[in-house]
């Protein structure tokens, strides 16, 4: 029974990723490798890059898709955006140092004169920012807010470079990692339907631990073969540490809100590929059928992917049924997740 004095409603979702989308075997031609590796290996049939692989030029920013996923959130709504009451964002691949991306997007959407977060996170961040919405609105000092989260990934690729000498431990990350950005408009006013963000949480779990993912900073440094690589990903200890994190969030999610797993109707697993998002179901023993999966078409593009997971659930949903978010993120092990219902 949802408590209403303490409802929390997800009411507008909105999401945007650049470009048409990119498949195996454009990467392959640019990357020298195998279309069916590509497959067999990541999963992936297709991502999103804010580059223009014709000419090695930008065409999105992380503020310009980000601005576009907030203002179909806010359009999906019942709010304008005169009514947010401050915005949080989530990501790991900010356009500046400084300014904060959050406070670019702010100016796009002519919004002024609230409080502005910027998350600097992983996989985790878009729940991260959804916890502390959360928070911000059982405060009770405001009513509406804006969530924000998304990744430009592919800013650094340099398509002049000679790739056939590149690591695979390096290349494989140009073929998961996609570009995308996601939104949500929230508020704790009664709605007469929408998705009901009943609990989030959030656990760093990484004392003592190696990092599973680094991503190094080089600015506007020229790259060459003589430089280190900017993402390193320990893809073993990630694909054996990623399903019983998700396993031991699960259950910290059943018991918070009491639920029997049985009784979940919708399950978002972490997105981390196509094929180890499936590994992940099965080691979970979820149904594949209750999973809402997304990242084979739109690749891993980071902070967006709660959101496009949110997007795909609300009109799968009928009133009274519920769902299961879990993300991890790898880069210094941070458990996130959150429990949903239909109103």
């Amino acid at each position: 029974m949802i408590n209403a004095e303490k409802l929390i409603t997800i009411a507008g979702l909105g999401s945007f990723l650049p470009g048409s989308p990119i498949e195996n075997q454009d990467l392959s031609k640019i990357f020298n490798v195998n279309e069916e590796w590509v497959e067999y290996f990541i999963g992936n049939k297709s991502r999103h890059f804010a580059l223009d692989l014709d000419n090695g030029q930008p065409t999105h920013n992380l503020a310009d898709i980000c601005t576009k996923a907030a203002l179909e959130a806010i359009d999906n709504s019942d709010y304008f955006a005169e009514d947010i009451e401050f915005i949080v964002m989530a990501t790991a691949t900010p356009d500046n140092l400084m300014p904060a991306t959050v406070n670019l997007v702010a100016e796009n959407l002519q919004i002024n004169l609230v409080p502005t977060y910027q998350l600097q996170s992983g996989c985790a961040g878009a729940i991260q920012a959804l916890d502390l919405a959360r928070k911000l609105l059982l405060g009770g000092s405001y009513k509406v807010g804006l969530v924000i989260g998304g990744d430009v990934c592919n800013k650094h690729i340099d398509l002049d470079r000679d790739f056939s000498s590149v690591s695979s431990s390096e290349l494989v990350n140009y073929l998961l990692f996609g570009d995308g950005a996601g939104a949500a408009v929230v508020t704790s006013e009664v709605q007469a339907t929408g998705l009901a963000l009943e609990h989030t949480f959030t656990q760093l779990t990484g004392l003592n631990k190696k990092p599973g993912q680094v991503i190094d900073w080089f600015g506007k440094i020229p790259r060459d073969n003589n430089l280190p690589q900017v993402i390193k990903e320990d893809y073993k200890a990630i694909e054996k540490t990623v399903p019983v994190m998700a396993t031991e969030i699960l259950y910290h999610l059943l018991d918070e809100m009491q639920w029997d797993s049985n009784s979940i109707d919708f399950f978002l697993p972490p997105q981390l590929s196509g094929n180890m998002t499936d590994r992940i179901v099965e080691f979970m023993n979820i149904p594949q059928s209750k999973a809402i999966n997304c990242v084979a078409e739109t690749g891993n593009n980071g902070n967006a992917l709660p959101f496009l997971q949110l997007e795909r659930l609300e009109p799968l949903m009928e009133s009274g049924q519920k769902a299961l978010g879990i993300a991890v993120e790898s880069s210094k092990w941070i458990k996130s997740g959150l429990a949903i219902s239909k109103i």
